[in-house]
């Protein structure tokens, strides 16, 4: 396959062609961009050539600056392998030409793709193209004048949206921001945009410079206050990420002191932030997410996925709800399945209040919403199962329940049809006992709210086909989740892992640590919520019965907290009934609770972890530790039992299913960056100290002693065993 080019043609109107191939989404590789300064030079010095069109092939015109560049600068530290894009080719070159030059867009234009338009003299896009600057989300900031030359085009506050949000916006809400000339059919794009080239040459039209304009900017007093307003706002929505506030500043730059001036300070500032532990993170997390659907043996072996049209979900409550809520919003026909008149009514009333919810978010259009719902059925049998492509059990967590549910499975569907359980923990060779279609039974675990959490871990056992695992891959991307496939054991990749975190917390609150510290240390590194609070969240249900299931089946490295138990016996069940560790009320944010502090003094003396039982002086750093080690602990073993195809995977599955922050590349690439070495010396300590809940595994013994990083793969550990 020919690499990354471009092709320039000079048509007998006097407009110079130029077009980027590089598929899938022309990104701007550094031979695109060494070709277009060529191709430039070429068209700048023909005397026959009166203006220039840039397009992209394919029906986009460009995803924006190969980011594979940075992962090479990341693994050399090497900032020369950057091009200088921003000043000589898109403002000497490109936007100071004496020839005008017209972006015709289609498809999309995002990060250095639009910047690339931005340069031009004038934007004339296709409908419903996508246009954005999304590099915040990668921890950089736009680097080719973006910064620049959008405020100049339609104003700060919407410009300040745009980069700070990473979210793009269509062609036509850009022409009603002056960000686009005009929107014209896709086969009349290119004729519009050499006629607009041609008329800006000859002066019909204005030779627009945007870097030069500056009478959409406000006044100075109006900017410097508004840019202080996004500086606190991005402080809270925002928070351990510099390159937010180093886009205002540098954006603030252009207003003072011009707009060549803000483009050189972007692009110092751009190349600082490349190196930080903010883009290596986002970055590898990019990367990571865009592999998990890479299995050995599933997609590399010449199958073609089925196409799933129909699927019966059993149990209507708030998982199977969920789930049926995502399939109908990708427009999959839901079979609901409940085993009584008033739970199938709930359920469904749930569906129809998730997506009518979306309808009044302004996140979905009533006509789709309805289209949606017209696509589900209830049913209180099997009666409708003998045409669906897959069904989905999400009842209670109970092995003799599902065995049952299962077998009746095996006679009422069709060959073919998948067989799915949304449990959490329960072992599917287990669920799958009494059933003679072992190669059918499939995990698909969806994270609550279903139709919300991006993840979908799927779990296979020693039997499940390959052929299933595709097409339950290819169904998570067409209900937008991210596919993850991990092996069968209890807890699978991301509870097995995280099953230390809660137990951790309470181990530290039965030494003494106040919980609402706790939670402050865990929320200032970045995840939502603190272990507490999400309990209260989650209800103490769940906590009891999770915790009763990760005790027996890892009695030698669990901490057991009585904890829980008194406070249910104390009438509290969190955010449920109101009263948890903290305080719930209607229209008002969370607040500790101080009458739960006699309740946890209580276990405190119960569990007696000390001898002494005085509470231990500790910082916020080693809280953070005695928290998170234990779980890179757990996932060390993940990863030397071949839970999981690759680490990668898992650093995924940490930040989409326990909302560990992607800034930190998840878990196991931030304890990389942490290093092996102390956290095992550190787990040594504290397990010498407190007991075996901290005893550090042979895989992370291994690593630690050999200098090596978890994230190597998991086959070069003697005792690596896959359950995959």
């Amino acid at each position: 396959m020919a690499g990354p080019r471009l092709s320039m043609e000079v048509g007998n109107d006097g407009v110079a062609l130029i077009t980027l191939l590089n598929p899938p989404v022309n990104s701007l590789a550094i031979p695109i961009i060494a070709g277009l300064k060529e191709k430039y030079d070429e068209a700048l010095k023909r005397n026959d050539v009166k203006a220039i069109v840039i397009n992209g092939e394919n029906g986009k015109f460009s995803g924006g600056f190969d980011i594979n560049v940075f992962e090479k600068v990341h693994k050399t530290g090497d900032l020369s392998i950057l091009p200088d894009v921003s000043v000589d080719l898109l403002v000497n070159t490109i936007e100071d030409a004496r020839k005008p030059s017209v972006a015709a867009i289609q498809g999309l234009a995002l990060g250095g793709g639009l910047e690339l338009a931005l340069g031009c003299h004038a934007r004339i896009s296709a409908p419903k193209a996508q246009l954005g600057l999304p590099e915040l989300s990668l921890g950089v900031i736009p680097g080719f004048g973006g910064t620049q030359r959008l405020p100049r085009l339609i104003g700060i506050k919407k410009a300040v949206e745009i980069m700070l949000s990473s979210k793009p916006i269509t062609s036509e809400d850009g022409m009603k921001l002056g960000l686009i000339d005009a929107v014209v059919p896709p086969q009349e794009l290119l004729k519009v945009a050499r006629l607009w080239a041609l008329d800006i040459a000859v002066g019909k039209k204005p030779f627009i410079r945007s870097l030069h304009m500056s009478n959409k900017l406000g006044s100075l007093a109006e900017a410097h206050e508004f840019l202080m307003m996004a500086r606190q706002k991005a402080k809270q929505t925002a928070r351990n990420m510099p390159q937010h506030q180093a886009c205002l500043d540098v954006i603030e730059e252009g207003i003072l002191r011009g707009g060549y001036a803000g483009v050189l300070k972007e692009a110092k500032v751009f190349k600082e932030l490349v190196l930080t532990d903010t883009a290596k993170g986002l970055v590898h997390t990019f990367f990571a997410q865009r592999m998990t659907s890479k299995v050995p043996g599933v997609s590399d072996v010449g199958l073609k996925p089925r196409h799933i049209k129909k699927v019966a979900v059993i149990g209507g409550g708030l998982m199977g709800s969920g789930i049926a809520t995502a399939l109908l919003l990708s427009n999959i026909h839901v079979v609901l399945k409940e085993v009584d008149a008033d739970f199938l009514a709930k359920g469904i009333k749930s569906i129809q209040g998730n997506i009518r919810g979306l309808v009044t978010r302004g996140k979905l259009i009533q006509d789709k919403a309805e289209k949606a719902l017209s696509s589900l059925s209830g049913v209180l049998d099997y009666s409708e199962f003998k045409d669906v492509n897959m069904v989905i059990e999400a009842v209670v967590e109970n092995v003799s329940l599902k065995q049952t549910i299962f077998s009746d499975l095996e006679k009422v569907c069709p060959p073919h049809c998948i067989l799915a359980t949304n449990t959490s923990t329960i072992d599917l060779d287990l669920i799958g006992e009494r059933t003679n279609s072992q190669e059918r039974i499939v995990g698909a675990h969806f994270f609550s709210p279903a139709h919300v959490m991006p993840l979908l871990e799927i779990v296979r056992t020693d039997k499940t086909s390959s052929q299933v695992i595709l097409d339950l891959i290819t169904l998570g991307k067409v209900i937008k989740k991210v596919p993850v496939v991990v092996g069968n054991c209890t807890g699978f990749a991301v509870n097995r892992a995280f099953f230390p975190y809660a137990q951790g917390a309470h181990l530290l609150a039965n030494l003494g640590v106040d919980v609402f510290r706790i939670d402050r240390v865990i929320s200032d590194f970045g995840l939502p919520m603190g272990p507490f609070q999400l309990q209260d969240l989650t209800g103490y249900g769940v906590a009891l019965a999770v915790g009763k299931i990760f005790r027996a089946a890892f009695p030698d490295r669990t901490f057991t907290s009585p904890l829980v138990d008194l406070l249910v016996k104390n009438g509290r069940n969190g955010k449920s009934n109101g009263k948890g560790y903290y305080i719930y009320e209607k229209g008002s944010t969370p607040k500790s609770d101080p009458s739960v502090l006699p309740i946890i003094e209580e276990s405190r003396r119960l569990t007696n972890v000390v001898s002494g039982g005085k509470p231990i002086s500790i910082s916020d750093q080693e809280i953070l530790e005695m928290v998170f080690f234990p779980v890179v602990n757990e996932a060390c073993r993940v990863l030397d039992e071949g839970v999981v195809v690759r680490a990668s995977d898992l650093d995924v599955a940490s930040v989409l299913g326990m909302s560990f922050p992607a800034y930190r590349g998840g878990l196991v690439f931030w304890a990389d960056t942490v290093g092996p070495s102390h956290i095992y010396n550190c787990l040594k300590k504290w397990s010498n100290l407190y007991g075996s809940f901290f005893k550090p595994s042979q895989f992370l013994e291994e690593r630690a002693t050999k200098g090596l990083l978890l994230s190597m793969p998991a086959a070069s550990s003697s005792s690596s065993r896959s359950r995959l």
